[in-house]
């Protein structure tokens, strides 16, 4: 019978935390694919190329979050299923 189990997938680090995707059961929920989708996207660059076609006329003293920070908010909550995001 063939070994079919996966290595774990690095996502990165959180301070000293590592962060990373096993694939061998135990629970499982559906917004752990969101750490996977952000590691593409940081590896790529989609939402920062997005982020500046975006002309952003905001108050620069007033912004709390920049253009692609809301992006990938918007963009990681619709592919979570999450369409009020």
């Amino acid at each position: 019978m063939p070994n079919c189990t996966v290595e774990p997938v690095d996502l990165g680090r959180v301070g000293r935390r590592v962060i990373e995707a096993a694939f061998d059961g135990g629970d499982i929920v559906s917004d752990g694919g969101v750490l996977l989708l952000r590691q593409v996207d940081q590896r790529i660059g989609l939402t920062k190329s997005i982020a500046r076609v975006f002309d952003d006329q905001r108050r620069r003293a007033s912004v709390a979050h920049s253009m692609r920070d809301l992006l990938a908010q918007r963009i990681y909550g619709l592919c979570c299923g999450w369409e009020d995001v």
